[in-house]
């Protein structure tokens, strides 16, 4: 494809972008009111739906067509970094030495290590009941995991952090989400449309319908794809080595 081509599909895609949001901006309700039509039917959707957290209501049943854009480009980028962060063929990989911790450092990492973990599933696990959910909690349990590499040792978070169950959880999360849409059409109704499972007692662990389910599929995805991430890029920093020795 030349450079005048490239130039051209640059300038028309932008010109459609730019018309979509002038019209986008001109149905917009006026500036300086205290209401809004959006925020009420979302709340009112909510409730009748018994979801105790509009914002995971909004996300995971409203409008969770888009969360599942939002999940696939995390998964396409983290899949992006693991291509280029793999290692080539000047590289090759040198065992890390073990690490020489301060102790009120390993103390300090240790003993926060299993309360943010438990932290992590706890923000996944009532995501529609209270401020959270699977995107914030995800990334509370990948790093919580690395809460060891500070308190012990590389050798340590390796031997808890098997890449590849992690990237088996990755492709099954993100499959998971694109399944219970998949359920909803088979229902005869809407793709990820909240009508599988009855909608359960409000404010209690077993209400909103899909919307736990989509959430937890939502913070495994997000924990697996954290860590993978983090483990190309701590290869590059402690083990991978190139020929030359850099």
């Amino acid at each position: 494809m030349s450079r005048r081509v490239r130039l051209w599909l640059v300038l028309t895609g932008g010109a459609g972008l730019a018309v979509l949001l002038v019209a986008a901006c001109l149905n917009l309700p006026s500036f300086g009111g205290d209401r809004h039509p959006y925020g009420d039917r979302a709340v009112r959707a909510s409730i009748a739906r018994h979801t105790a957290n509009v914002v995971s209501s909004v996300n995971f049943d409203q409008r969770a067509f888009d969360t599942l854009g939002e999940m696939t480009i995390l998964f396409g980028a983290v899949l992006g970094c693991v291509m280029l962060l793999r290692q080539t063929r000047d590289e090759h990989r040198a065992r890390p030495e073990p690490a020489e911790v301060a102790p009120p450092v390993r103390r300090y990492a240790l003993l926060v290590l299993p309360v943010a973990l438990v932290t992590g599933i706890y923000v996944i696990a009532h995501g529609q009941l209270s401020p959270g959910g699977g995107f914030q909690g995800g990334v509370v349990a990948a790093t919580a995991l690395h809460l060891l590499y500070l308190g012990a040792d590389y050798r340590a978070l390796e031997r808890i952090r098997p890449l590849g169950v992690y990237e088996v959880g990755d492709a099954l999360a993100a499959s998971s989400y694109v399944v219970l849409g998949l359920a909803g059409l088979l229902g005869s109704t809407t793709f990820l449309a909240n009508s599988l499972l009855p909608y359960g007692t409000f404010n209690t662990l077993s209400s909103g319908g899909t919307v736990p389910l989509l959430n937890a599929a939502v913070g495994m995805e997000v924990a697996c794809a954290v860590v993978l991430l983090l483990a190309r890029f701590l290869d590059q920093a402690v083990e991978i080595e190139k020929e030359n020795g850099e």
